[in-house]
């Protein structure tokens, strides 16, 4: 039986890899070089699946994701929660008072202000983590570091000159499981994440009112995000995460009522809520 095809955004090592390799230990990861790449893998069969970093508790929400993801028609059957542990990493013999520069992606800088401050060094963007760790490997230059995940520095055959440096302790990414076909989890199998995107019918206080039903049905929304369609300033669109499943009583009501004052609404996924939920609470 052939492994399952995993498409990520980014390359070996990513953390995006790393999602992967702990949600599914047996699939085959596919790096991609964009987000698109990635999601147009998935749409067109070459991948089974993608795991697409989709927020994160430093960073905030991943900006291409909100608007891709809607286009793609493709269907969320899954979420996944990782710590990010950022390493301080260069070629082999490299010690800290030998670095003058680190590369990174902007995030990851963003994320390591502290160490990067304290050890006089410049930052430099670079696309992404794991790649800034591939180039510094190939340079072969002790002035230059990376920041990047213990797998990249173990792809990439580097040395790890300090451990763990993110500033935040609570560092987390959250990713969403997309696959090309909807798989609704089981009514009742456990606490469940039901997520939809939406675009209000243009009257006056249409959001407000739509939404009322989520209040008075006593429907937990995790997530409401807006975004720009077409970029039209004036056509926006909605993300949205609730606790549930869609056939449940209260949840079921608060649809109807949303979709009574939309223009358009659709389903994107209903799959189970990842355990590290319980531990926000």
């Amino acid at each position: 039986m052939s492994k399952l095809k995993i498409a990520f955004q980014g390359e070996p090592g990513a953390n995006s890899h790393i999602a992967i390799v702990e949600a599914y230990p047996d699939a085959e990861p596919m790096p991609c070089a964009t987000f698109e790449d990635a999601l147009s893998a998935i749409s067109s069969g070459e991948a089974d699946l993608g795991m697409i970093p989709i927020e994160n508790s430093v960073a905030g929400r991943v900006a291409d994701i909100h608007h891709l993801l809607p286009a793609s028609g493709l269907f969320i059957i899954g979420e996944w929660f990782l710590p990010v542990r950022h390493q301080l990493m260069a070629v082999k013999g490299t010690r800290l008072e030998d670095i003058k520069s680190v590369e990174s992606h902007v995030h990851a800088l963003g994320q390591c202000r502290r160490i990067i401050r304290k050890l006089g060094i410049k930052p430099i963007v670079h696309a992404d983590t794991a790649g800034s760790a591939r180039d510094i490997s190939e340079r072969n230059d002790k002035s230059v570091a990376a920041i990047a995940s213990r797998l990249a520095a173990q792809i990439y055959g580097l040395d790890i000159l300090a451990e763990d440096i993110e500033d935040e302790a609570h560092n987390t990414t959250r990713f969403v499981v997309l696959a090309r076909e909807p798989k609704w989890a089981a009514q009742g199998s456990g606490p469940l994440v039901t997520t939809f995107v939406f675009r209000v019918r243009n009257l006056p206080a249409a959001l407000y009112k739509a939404l009322g039903g989520f209040a008075t049905n006593g429907v937990n929304m995790t997530k409401l995000e807006s975004y720009m369609v077409d970029g039209n300033f004036f056509a926006t669109q909605f993300y949205a995460d609730v606790d549930g499943h869609p056939e449940d009583k209260g949840l079921a009501f608060a649809i109807e009522e949303l979709k009574f004052f939309s223009r358009e609404f659709r389903i994107v996924g209903v799959y189970p809520g990842h355990p590290f939920r319980a531990t926000m609470e």
